[in-house]
Parts: C-alpha cells; sequence; structure tokens
C-alpha cells in the first residue's frame, strides 16, 4: 500500500504545474506516436477488413491470420520483435527521418491496432443493408465506388464511436515504447523516480495521462454528436414541432401526417 504522508507531494506538484522543455519534449512525443499509429491502424484496419470480404479464398485467410497473431500476443513483444528486425539507427522516409526506436514504437503500436481495427471496421460495413450494394449495382457502380461513396460513409457513424475509445486507448498503450528506448512521457517520468525513488513521478504523469485521455474524450463527444446530427437531421426538434402545430405553411408540411395532413388540415378522430 501506498503511504501518501510519504509521497514528495513538492515533486508531484512541479511536474504538473511548472514542467520543463524535456517534458513537453515527452509529451509531444507521445501524442504524435498515438495519432500516427492509429492513422496506421485505421488504414491497415480497413485493408484487413476488405481483404475478409473478398472472394479469394486466400486473402480471407491472411485477414484472418493477421488478426489471430496480433490480438492473440502481447504488444509488448510485438514492440521488441519490431525493434529487433529494423536494420539502422535513424529511418530516412523522404520528407522527414525518425529515430529507429520511434519508427519501430510507431509501427509495432500500428500494427496490433489495426488487428482490432478490422473487427470495428468489419462491424460497421456488416451493419449497412447489404440491398444498398446490390442497388449500387444496378446503376451500374463498380464495387470500389460503392464502397467509397455509399457503405463507408454510413458505417463511419458505427465506426466512430469504438475507434475513438480505441484511440484513448492508444495514447495509454503508447507508454510500452519506453522500454526500446524512446523518450515519451512515461520514460520521462521512469528517469526523474531512478533518481529520487519516489512515487511522485509516476502520479504526476497519470495526471498528465488523464488530461490527454480527458481532451479527446472531449473531441470524441463532439464528433460524435455531429454524427448524430447529420443521421437524424430530416427530424423535428421537440421545439419545432411544438411551433409548427401553430403554424401554418412550411412547419406544419414538414410533420406529415402527424397531426396534420400534407395539406394542413386536422386529421381527427371521426
Amino acid at each position: 500500500m501506498i503511504q501518501l504522508c510519504l509521497v514528495n507531494w513538492h515533486l508531484v506538484w512541479s511536474r504538473i504545474a511548472d514542467p520543463n522543455d524535456v517534458f513537453f519534449h515527452a509529451l509531444w512525443a507521445t501524442v504524435y506516436i498515438s495519432v500516427v499509429a492509429q492513422v496506421l491502424g485505421i488504414l491497415l484496419g480497413l485493408v484487413a477488413a476488405l481483404m475478409r470480404m473478398a472472394s479469394f479464398r486466400p486473402l480471407r485467410f491472411l485477414s484472418g491470420l493477421y488478426v489471430l497473431l496480433f490480438r492473440g500476443t502481447p504488444v509488448l513483444v510485438q514492440i521488441m520483435v519490431v525493434w529487433l528486425i529494423i536494420p539502422g539507427r535513424v529511418i530516412d522516409l523522404g520528407a522527414f527521418t525518425l529515430q529507429q526506436d520511434v519508427f519501430a514504437g510507431i509501427l509495432a503500436l500500428g500494427i496490433n491496432e489495426g488487428a482490432y481495427m478490422r473487427e470495428i471496421i468489419r462491424a460497421g460495413i456488416d451493419s449497412i443493408d447489404k440491398g444498398q450494394m446490390e442497388a449500387g449495382k444496378s446503376l451500374g457502380m463498380r464495387s470500389g465506388a460503392i464502397m467509397r461513396r455509399i457503405v463507408l460513409p454510413q458505417a463511419a457513424r458505427v465506426i466512430v464511436p469504438p475507434l475513438g475509445n480505441e484511440f484513448n486507448n492508444m495514447m495509454k498503450t503508447s507508454s510500452l515504447v519506453y522500454i526500446i528506448g524512446v523518450y515519451e512521457l512515461f520514460s520521462d517520468s521512469e528517469q526523474i523516480f531512478s533518481s529520487s525513488t519516489n512515487v511522485a513521478p509516476f502520479l504526476a504523469v497519470a495526471f498528465w495521462y488523464l488530461v490527454l485521455t480527458s481532451i479527446w474524450s472531449v473531441f470524441q463527444a463532439v464528433i460524435e454528436r455531429r454524427l448524430a446530427v447529420s443521421e437524424h437531421g430530416d427530424e423535428l426538434s421537440l421545439r419545432e414541432r411544438a411551433v409548427a402545430v401553430w403554424t401554418e405553411g412550411g412547419g406544419v408540411a414538414r410533420l406529415g401526417e402527424w397531426p396534420f395532413g400534407t395539406g394542413g388540415r386536422w386529421r381527427g378522430r371521426s
């Protein structure tokens, strides 16, 4: 049990209220590693989900094997394996370069996330009525165009909520890359702990992880609310319905058959 009276609360407060430049470097590393790894995971998950829907059986097998391997093994092991496989100390990506440990961490987290995103994207696609795919084909559209223009935009309403939760988890899981030498939030607190042997740095870093996940939760709520509005955009709010009852013209016409007909006449019982 942690004895709170032995915690260096001054150190906790200093790491929260007065962080230094080194800390902000670690904070930025956590954010961009999480964002890039999540984007990579979404792309890999989308590819794996489309492979799972393919008529070519080997593609379906590879998609299932991918999920089996990367959901069934610890992400820490995956990070170590990827780090040991990638050669060199600096990875040249053309427009910019990355240190080997950072690149390995992003790649391992992204590949692992892709296995989970495959299931999320698959569930979103399966939630869309199959008749829409058939209707698109009857209009002469190709399968890729139907998926891009019809199916995926509707599936996004199902995909976004769990996707937001996955990114929340990604920001916390990114702390595991400290094991391969990436200097991020957890590494920063671990170095301070090694010199102070006090739990204070970990309490401070827990606060900053809470700040990051809370900020993202707000953005996620806004995105989900906008998707909900777009999904029910043609429905009247309670206020609009109340106003429409006392207003002739367009407002009444939008109510359809309740409580008025299209002519604006009361359809009471005879």
